[in-house]
């Protein structure tokens, strides 16, 4: 996507690694929310660091910073701290805003690349800057080293020979700084801690580049003196002074700087990596809570893999070159694919919240998450299951993170009874807080068991934790289940029920019936797996009762609803803490669906066509159902819509909402909590539900609408919010994918297929490998881009004749396809 003059306002890519955090690159080339000390720390910079450019060609000379026009307010931008910043400053004097800088700037956004191309008619060079982290599906080791990769081109566009200085500058963050060279570049150190301590961290800025000129220090002063004296060296000097200090410092910069020269027209890259370590973590938002924590603290991932940033910057620049080149590959095999461009967007920017600071990685490389994260701090820690039910990009990119939070789950938040906790303290083993389970959270959970054993194929993995999955299951009906959600066991949810909308539902919703629904049919799967007849039946017994009564009672000829009689004030007695939910002067329970159009009536049927499950609710109804959201929760614009909830989405924009009444019925006086907002992951949600059931101008209107309203000017492409920044909900975009590809896949069988619902070229990606698949009417080629796909049958209609690898293979034809017995390197071709 490309983004230029006003729609790169509120640019900012991030550049990490997963659970490593990151550091945004802004729409006019800044490098901007420093997010690398273990919190959230949005609209900063870390001092002075950037990237400038000098070229001198005869007595010419012309220096640059690196980017273009200050996205900041030109009267100051509001904050109450700092010195000569604020309201009536005008722009930080760190953005560099008063510094020459590039007239013309084009963001080339597709994650997880983005190139930044600087051009003034004044400057006798194209700059274009090539900047990613790797991201290499299954790769998970590549995928989270702590750097930023930055890639410089230089083009000559004078008619002159002309001599060129790139310099990168960085700011060392310690209070107590010491700063030394390196081979290939400057490591700032921190002086003041070892790196068993919390708060210490250090940085590195290393270039392979040969003429190599390094100032570890900026002069020392009070006032501008330190970017003054910088400025002058940069400019005016061949080489900048290596200027020593034997004393340690206080947040000193240093400059590593490259000088080459170019004829005209003559082009040069110049690579540079930025990496960081800040080893120790600790649950620092429990400080919020006026407690003391940091005695409990645990080492990053990263931090077990690289001792310093050094090392994680010298890895990643002897590997420079097949990083890039792998994620290359792993984008053009998004960005190739047969979709709307809306939908590539969606599918592709919301994986950016795996290298977001909303994702951490434990000491055993296990992912412990936000739900999304504030300015400073996380946004409703541990893993919140019923948040990241929606995010479907981890468990196919990489399924062995994914089904970390399974495993940590079933370790440190199953209880004796069956409960689940639906956040998991951290450092894991933590003593719990008390709360019971949220409904659509556990459910989902078993849900997800499921998806993982299919997305892997490793049964032995099921077996060990099916004893666990199945007490989980059982404790719908458990007497020590205190909200009482199928005690009789005839298959339909009752009680009290607590949910993502995060308060608690009565009675019966096909909402949250349709979690209960499908984990019953995964269950009984997952039993028969293990070799348990007698109870799969039992669960699929329970299914299709449940199955049969929901379709004949919650639907009202138009929609699903929720089944309940708000003036029955006895349905919320018999549960301790629920006084709050009686409106005195309604005479009605609050915070109900009710008779509203809830925007996941039918989410189990979204769960159900991404996991291959046949489904709840009956095709016709569901039909119906799908026109009716579409008609009345979708707004092509928000001017007449009343919401005194989160606004994400205002005026003339559109979005679908969560939740409506229809004008002839009379709807709850205080309804479900946020009715009227657009949460991104539930209407992609609802998009890729369209999608499957044949309504794909619906959901392509529905994704489009969401990927208008975060258009660079209004809001970052890359940072959908919710609960804050960096949603993982969010995530639910990468199902998109599968649902234009109709991906099927059981890799407990081995066998995988598609149905598309249009020729074309789509990724996709299971096991511990991925790659891309090309359909037409005559010929499937099946393309693997990581490891050797190890399958058995390949579900198409039918087949001529099978190459592998660039030979004639052998195959037999199946009841549902063909049967291989070789595994694929890189290439099968299928003659239809």
């Amino acid at each position: 996507m490309i983004y230029k003059n006003e729609k790169t306002r509120s640019i900012s890519f991030p550049l990490g690694g997963i659970g490593t955090g990151c550091i945004g690159l802004s729409g006019n080339g800044e490098l901007v929310d420093w997010e690398i000390w273990n919190k959230p720390n949005k609209s900063t910079r870390n001092g002075y660091s950037h990237f400038a450019i000098k070229a001198v060609s005869g007595k010419e000379c012309k220096t640059r910073v690196l980017q273009g026009d200050t996205n900041e307010s030109y009267i100051g931008n509001y904050d109450r701290d700092g010195w000569m910043a604020g309201i009536g400053y005008g722009p930080k004097p760190n953005s560099l805003a008063g510094f020459p800088h590039f007239k013309n700037v084009t963001f080339d956004g597709k994650f997880p690349i983005a190139r930044v191309s600087l051009e003034d008619e004044c400057f006798p060079a194209k700059c274009i800057l090539t900047a990613f982290n790797p991201f290499i599906p299954h790769d998970d080791f590549n995928s989270s080293i702590p750097c930023a990769m930055l890639l410089w081109e230089i083009e000559n566009t004078s008619s002159s020979n002309t001599e060129y200085t790139l310099a990168f500058s960085v700011q060392n963050p310690n209070s107590v700084s010491v700063n030394k060279e390196v081979d290939g570049g400057i490591f700032l150190g921190c002086g003041d801690k070892n790196d068993s301590q919390i708060g210490y961290s250090d940085l590195c800025v290393l270039t392979d580049s040969e003429d190599v000129n390094i100032q570890p220090y900026w002069y020392r002063g009070g006032w501008m003196d330190s970017v003054t004296t910088y400025w002058k060296n940069l400019t005016d000097q061949n080489h900048l002074p290596k200027r020593e200090y034997k004393d340690s410092g206080k947040n000193d910069h240093g400059t590593v700087a490259v000088r080459f020269n170019l004829k005209p027209s003559e082009k040069k890259q110049i690579k540079f990596v930025l990496s960081w370590n800040c080893p120790n973590q600790y649950a620092y938002w429990e400080e919020y809570r006026d407690r003391t924590v940091k005695e409990n603290g645990w080492k990053n991932y990263y931090a077990l893999q690289f001792k310093t940033s050094y090392d994680s910057g010298k890895y990643a620049l002897s590997n420079f070159d097949m990083l890039l080149s792998k994620t290359e590959q792993f984008k053009n095999a998004i960005w190739e694919s047969t979709l709307p461009e809306s939908v590539i967007d969606a599918v592709s920017s919301n994986l950016s919240v795996l290298k977001s600071p909303t994702v951490l990685r434990y000491e055993d490389g296990s992912v412990w998450a936000w739900e999304g994260v504030m300015q400073t701090h996380g946004s409703c820690e541990g893993s919140c299951q019923h948040v990241w039910n929606y995010a479907y990009a981890m468990p196919f990119l990489f399924p062995k993170l994914e089904r970390s939070l399974r495993e940590n789950t079933l370790k440190y938040a199953l209880r004796d009874t069956g409960s689940t906790d639906f956040r998991i303290n951290i450092p894991l083993g933590k003593e719990r807080e008390e709360f019971r389970a949220c409904v659509d959270g556990h459910f989902g959970e078993i849900i997800k068991c499921y998806r993982e054993w299919k997305i892997s194929g490793d049964t032995e993995w099921l077996k060990s934790y099916s004893d666990k999955i199945f007490k989980m299951l059982d404790f719908a009906w458990s007497e020590q289940n205190i909200d009482k959600w199928d005690l009789n066991k005839d298959g339909v949810l009752e009680g009290r029920q607590h949910h993502t909308l995060d308060m608690e539902m009565f009675g019966t919703s096909s909402w949250l019936q349709g979690f209960y629904l499908l984990a019953l049919q995964c269950g009984a799967e997952m039993a028969e797996a293990v070799n348990l007849p007698k109870r799969a039946q039992m669960y699929r017994d329970l299914y299709e009762k449940g199955k049969k009564w929901t379709n004949e009672n919650l639907f009202n000829g138009e929609y699903f609803y929720h089944k309940i009689d708000l003036g029955d004030k006895s349905i919320i007695e018999g549960y301790p803490d629920t006084d709050s939910y009686w409106n005195e002067e309604a005479n009605e329970i609050k915070y109900q669906v009710a008779n509203g159009s809830i925007i996941d009536q039918m989410l189990s049927d979204f769960h159900s066509n991404l996991i291959g499950c046949e489904g709840i609710f009956d095709k016709d109804k569901k039909d119906k159902a799908l026109e009716y959201l579409f008609k009345n929760n979708y707004k092509k614009s928000m001017r007449d819509v009343t919401n005194m909830w989160r606004n994400f989405a205002l005026n003339d924009e559109g979005g679908t909402i969560i939740c409506t009444y229809p004008e002839n019925e009379k709807a709850p006086a205080i309804p479900i909590p946020y009715c009227e907002e657009c949460m991104t992951g539930f209407e992609y949600a609802l998009a890729v539900l369209m999608i499957y059931e044949g309504k794909r101008e619906y959901g392509e209107h529905m994704v489009k609408a969401i990927r208008d309203r975060y258009d660079g000017e209004k809001r970052n492409p890359w940072n959908e919010i919710e609960c804050g920044s960096n949603y993982a909900r969010s995530m639910a975009s990468f199902a998109l994918m599968n649902a234009y590809s109709g991906f099927k896949y059981d890799m407990s069988k081995k066998q995988m297929g598609f149905s598309p619902i249009s020729n074309g070229t789509y990724l996709w990606s299971v096991a511990k490998t991925y790659g891309t698949v090309s359909i037409n009417d005559e010929k499937m080629m099946l393309t693997v881009l990581g490891e050797p796909l190890d399958l058995s049958t390949l579900l198409v209609e039918k087949c001529k004749c099978v190459e592998i690898d660039g030979q004639k293979a052998v195959f037999t034809k199946t009841e549902n396809g063909i049967s291989l017995n070789q595994a694929i390197k890189s290439k099968l071709i299928i003659t239809l």
